[in-house]
């Protein structure tokens, strides 16, 4: 903010103290004064989080978590109040609880990398480590959570078919995406928030990326910011930007052209979301973590509380974002232009018109509406059209098919391409990964590359080319009633949704 300068004014952590309730809160951040008095009801962890550093100095929780930019971006210019004489500043003693301890413990006994034989092996290992509101916030889905586990059910309503006797001594599974080559039909999707699940968030996923010839989609809500991000990029290493349509439409062109002028080589728009679903395990975490003196009632005040902070990223999302925004977009950048969260052949069909350079068939990983169905199936259905209906087939670099959620095998990928994905989008693994911080994200992506290896070889695909829609049976993709082969790993990582309880009650004595 352009009141941060030299000439702001100077108060003391004396005068910052005084302000440590709901009333009034005042917190100090990297040597500035903000009210978040406002803001509390707002902030996605609850209010619990900022009321312990009410009147205090919480750059060190701050930083663990949010961009430099985070408070500038979500706060009016107003509640920046002045400077923090460093002199008088007041810290929090770190004070770990038992709950920390023992994930501290959990942390101490990981499995050597060389040990996570798959995908699944970290997201068993991320839950037992990652913090309990990390874990709520990054495995939940909307409503019952159907969705999200059809996303990966799905795959297993499709089937092989091998040939045999081609000569596979050397196989390749590498791609271009966009134009821009990748080392396998995969990228990293966008995720919000990575710092929840290292300190280093994003940048882990970045360099990871840059190592291994993969391309990292950024995320609008990330940890770090933008310039952050793009700068830990090894030279000519592509990324995409993943994009929220802010309501004012001057702050997303400025992000899109800066973004251009960075080098980014695709803008995915993401269109699902003109309001947050409702994603009730992420919900249950944050009302665990509000003050225990605000707890909600059933009051119009409290019930409209709790809805705004489950909906805090709809305060900047436009809800009113349509089709006739899309020549805007192509007015203010050359930059390839994806819609993220097409759900049906007939918008698929709307984005080709368009000229759009493709679409992500995509549910937002089973966050946003229960019963939507999955990107591999959606997948199925627009190729199907796209054939009988404009003679029209894939993959087509003219107008390119991607799908997200639900993948944990480089066969789910396989089985994409088949079907005419040029790539598919991977998002929770890779977060999952990161548990272990940049070596991880590696072993993640070296063991998708040792899967591709042997299943090109299995399958009879020397190339990309030759995976095709003749190498898998997909006649069941639209029974969704189909029995189908229990993935046991799958299975036994996630964690059922739980029924409200009781508060259990402590003595003040």
């Amino acid at each position: 903010m352009s009141t941060t300068g030299q000439n702001s004014k100077l108060i003391s952590a004396q005068t910052v103290a005084e302000h440590n309730s709901r009333e009034s809160c005042w917190i100090i951040v990297s040597g500035k004064i903000y009210d978040v008095t406002d803001f509390m009801d707002d902030h996605p962890g609850g209010s619990k989080i900022i009321l312990k550093y009410a009147g205090k100095d919480a750059t060190v929780e701050y930083d663990r978590i949010h961009p430099p930019d985070a408070l500038s971006t979500h706060l009016a210019p107003e509640k920046f109040l002045g400077l923090v004489d460093p002199k008088t500043i007041i810290k929090v003693e770190a004070q770990m609880s038992e709950e920390d301890k023992a994930r501290a413990q959990r942390k101490s006994s990981l499995p050597p990398l060389s040990e996570i034989l798959n995908l699944h092996d970290f997201e068993a290992i991320a839950r037992l480590v990652m913090h309990e509101r990390t874990w709520a916030y990054y495995s939940s889905a909307a409503d019952d959570e159907i969705s999200t586990r059809e996303n990966h059910a799905a795959y297993h309503r499709i089937w092989f078919r091998p040939r045999i006797l081609r000569d596979v001594s050397t196989v390749d599974w590498s791609t271009t995406i966009l134009g821009q080559p990748s080392s396998m039909p995969v990228y990293i999707s966008a995720t919000a928030l990575g710092k929840l699940a290292h300190p280093d968030g994003e940048l882990n996923l970045t360099r990871a990326a840059g190592n291994h010839g993969v391309i990292q989609m950024v995320p609008t809500m990330a940890s770090f910011t933008f310039d952050e991000i793009v700068d830990a990029t090894k030279q000519g290493q592509a990324q995409f930007l993943q994009l929220y349509v802010n309501k004012d439409r001057n702050i997303t062109k400025k992000l899109v052209q800066h973004a251009e002028k960075r080098g980014i080589k695709g803008i995915f728009v993401t269109v699902d979301t003109p309001q947050l679903g409702r994603r009730e395990r992420d919900m249950r975490m944050r009302f665990a973590n509000q003050d225990p003196t605000e707890v909600p009632q059933n009051t119009p005040q409290d019930r409209e509380r709790v809805q705004k902070a489950a909906n805090v990223v709809n305060s900047f999302i436009d809800p009113a974002l349509n089709w006739n925004d899309i020549p805007w977009f192509q007015s203010i950048t050359k930059v390839p232009i994806v819609l993220k969260g097409v759900q049906c052949w007939e918008d698929a069909f709307e984005a080709y018109d368009r000229g759009l350079a493709g679409v992500v068939l995509s549910n937002h990983g089973g966050r946003q509406l229960e019963f939507a169905r999955s990107g591999i199936e959606m997948l199925v259905e627009v190729t199907q059209h796209f054939k009988q209906k404009r003679g029209i087939t894939f993959p087509n670099d003219k107008f390119q098919l991607f799908v997200d959620g639900g993948v944990r095998r480089a066969t789910d990928v396989i089985k994409a391409v088949a079907l005419g994905a040029t790539a598919v989008g991977l998002g929770r693994p890779f977060l999952y990964a990161s548990a272990y911080g940049q070596p991880g994200v590696e072993r993640a992506m070296q063991i998708l590359h040792d899967e591709f290896e042997m299943n090109m070889r299995l399958l009879g695909a020397r190339t990309i080319k030759d995976l095709v829609p003749e190498m898998v049976d997909a006649s069941s993709i639209h029974s969704h009633i189909v029995a189908v082969p229990d993935d046991r790993l799958y299975s036994a990582n996630y964690e059922s949704m739980q029924h409200a309880r009781l508060r259990e009650l402590k003595s003040k004595l």
